[in-house]
């Protein structure tokens, strides 16, 4: 089919904007309700299913500093076609500094008794993905004992040991040293392993042993995988959440994430354990753990390269109360609340300042601006309001002007939520965080939610939301355009409501192929491929056609929210002097609906349409057809102050009309 003839299709063979008698739908440019905030669409980012190290943190070694629970987890001695290993040909022990270096206490001791011989093979993540003639990055730190003479000799290979390229490093002396080579890929391959030969006889201490491409987000040494931050640019995100989520929490409070060990040195950094390592029986991942190579210093600097506002989330002295729902008790809380201020030192403070100084020894002097701060991620009860009310004692005590997040725990009606709504509104709580996972049927019924919400209380963030196609935590829910089209119809009535809804995000961003542990995802990855889900379209839409100020859109009286299955929004962008609908047809019918636009001296004569549609619900998007449900776009001509507009059977469609 034709563009012309699909565009035809979808549209209604053509006629998709001509003067009609009597209009369904009233849209009057010139009564904006409320202001839309540029924070309105946001991406929630989490470290679950593979989503910083294997996949947006770029490091293809696995346990590259020996830290994991088994501290040669991802290393093995291997035989290959070119070498029979033996006994007496080596060996790797692994040595614990303890309390010499805390926060990095292991390293391997490599005892070489053979000229030629002994190999230490990482397998990856899942292995790793190589592009033909690609740079790679390898380093490592390493020690020779005295009397040692081992060379290094580092190859990647594919899965049958056919070499893919290949380096050499020569340790020198007795005390630790960086050394750094590169590798030229020489063919294709996503599931590579790296061959470390020892050539000599000998002993060499080896740690931090590290392999980047050099194709990374902005050229960034030992930087982010670049088509995974490309995905999310192209959002034009208002605002980037990290670390998350449950992550934040912990199982148990000594595995909360604390943002003080993300900064600074990378070999500085103190590993632990993924919470989502042994979380679901359907999906264990032992080899789960988090290297903070990717910490709030990465966040905050990929915050600013999108353009997005950062919005970190901080521990409140409780673990996961799914899990441990251990506490920090009250007169122990100094050490958390502490966290948050100095947080906000480190991300605006001056150079001249302790945390500032941190900053601008990584390399940032100027500010973050940080503007907002999360308290706690998805808390309930009575024990996470007066730790709450500590937090904000103390941090709008030094910080007035910063803005505060609050839970309301993981459900979005019920006693907890009902509890957490009551007491945090007569608190004069500034931003409340809202969580929802469930059917898309749920969605579709809800697109009214915040129609009745009050005006003058907090600010809603609808910072987790995803339709489950089977069930909430199921293994088989997916990415299909039934979840995402209820998305869309749920999203209109987010918009309808800016004057309530002041930031939303979809949940989870990432998942790793793979190695995920919870379903359905924005964006799915495997080592060397990513695409979009439908749902990452819809929010895609959503934010790259935001505007600014929201419009009144009326059948007869009414508010147009739900009517035959049509879910619409209204919206003015200023800065371009367009008209944005957004109209999502539920059904399985084609529809025609008439829109009269009130209030503009001048409308163009030509606008353009965005479509997103798949002719069946349980329509995805794969690895092997990425593009099976994306945006379609095609010009259209206006005639006169009245659009006649075709919608095509599930389908989610933006219209864009220059007005005056």
């Amino acid at each position: 089919m034709t563009k012309s003839l699909l565009i035809a299709a979808i549209l209604g063979l053509g006629q998709v904007a001509v003067f009609s008698q009597s209009p369904s739908f009233v849209v009057d440019v010139s009564k904006p309700k409320a202001d839309i905030q540029s924070t309105m669409w946001g991406i929630f980012f989490e470290d679950i299913n593979f989503g910083a190290d294997g996949g947006l943190y770029a490091e293809l070694i696995k346990n590259r500093s020996f830290e994991f629970d088994s501290p040669l987890m991802g290393w093995m001695e291997q035989k290959t076609n070119k070498f029979s290993i033996n006994k007496e040909s080596g060996s790797a022990l692994v040595i614990n500094r303890g309390e010499e270096d805390k926060m990095n206490p292991r390293f391997v001791r490599v005892t070489v008794n053979a000229d030629k011989g002994y190999v230490l093979t990482n397998e990856g993540f899942r292995g790793m993905g190589i592009k033909k003639d690609m740079l790679y990055n390898f380093s490592l730190f390493a020690s020779q004992h005295n009397g040692s003479n081992t060379k290094l000799r580092i190859e990647l290979v594919n899965e049958v040991g056919t070499v893919l390229g290949e380096t050499t490093v020569a340790p020198s002396g007795t005390e630790w040293k960086k050394y750094t080579a590169t590798i030229k890929a020489t063919s294709t391959e996503p599931k590579a392993k790296l061959n470390i030969w020892f050539e000599g006889k000998g002993v060499t201490d080896l740690d931090m042993i590290s392999l980047f491409p050099n194709d990374t987000w902005k050229n960034r040494p030992n930087g982010l995988r670049a088509d995974l931050v490309q995905l999310l640019a192209d959002m034009k995100p208002g605002f980037l959440r990290f670390p998350g989520g449950c992550i934040v929490e912990g199982r148990e409070l000594a595995t909360r994430y604390q943002w003080k060990k993300t900064v600074g040195k990378i070999e500085d950094r103190e590993m632990i354990v993924n919470r989502w390592n042994t979380e679901f029986s359907h999906r264990p991942t032992p080899d789960y753990f988090q290297t903070f190579g990717l910490g709030f210093f990465e966040y905050f600097q990929t915050a600013e390269d999108i353009g997005a506002e950062p919005l970190p989330i901080l521990s409140c002295g409780m673990a996961c109360q799914f899990n441990s729902a251990e506490v920090a008790p009250m007169d122990e809380l100094d050490p958390y609340v502490q966290d948050a201020l100095d947080l906000i030192e480190f991300a605006n403070g001056d150079v001249t300042s302790a945390w500032g100084k941190v900053r601008n020894a990584m390399g940032h002097p100027a500010p973050f601006n940080l503007k907002m701060i999360g308290v706690g991620n998805e808390q309930w009860g009575p024990q996470y309001i007066e730790r709450y009310k500590e937090f904000v004692s103390a941090i709008k005590g030094k910080y007035p002007k910063i803005k505060i997040v609050t839970s309301n725990g993981p459900f979005p009606d019920g006693e907890l939520f009902e509890f957490a709504d009551k007491t945090l509104r007569g608190l004069n709580a500034e931003i409340i965080d809202e969580h929802y996972y469930n059917k898309p049927e749920w969605f579709l019924k809800n697109s009214t939610r915040y129609d009745n919400y009050d005006r003058k209380g907090p600010k809603i963030f609808a910072g987790e939301y995803a339709a489950q196609s089977v069930a909430t935590v199921s293994p088989d829910n997916k990415n299909n355009w039934d979840c995402a089209l209820a998305e869309a119809a749920f999203m209109t009535g987010l918009e309808r409501n800016a004057d309530v809804v002041a930031m939303c995000s979809y949940a989870p961003l990432f998942a790793h192929a793979e190695g995920w542990q919870w379903t359905p995802d924005l964006i799915w990855f495997d080592n060397l491929r990513s695409y979009g889900t439908p749902n990452y379209y819809v929010q895609k839409l959503f934010s790259n056609n935001k505007g600014t100020q929201v419009l009144p859109m009326l059948q007869g009286n009414a508010p147009v929210t739900v009517q035959q299955g049509i879910y619409a929004s209204a919206a003015l962008d200023k800065a371009t002097g367009e008209l944005i609908l957004k109209i999502v047809n539920s059904t399985s019918k084609a529809q025609t609906n008439d829109v009269e636009i009130k209030g503009a001296s001048k409308i163009s004569t030509s606008g353009k349409i965005i479509v997103l549609k798949n002719d069946k619900l349980e329509g995805v998007n794969s690895f092997t057809d990425p593009k099976a449900i994306i945006p379609v776009e095609q010009p259209f001509a206006v005639k006169g102050k009245k659009l006649n507009l075709s919608l095509a059977p599930y389908s989610f469609s933006v219209f864009k009309i220059k007005v005056q």
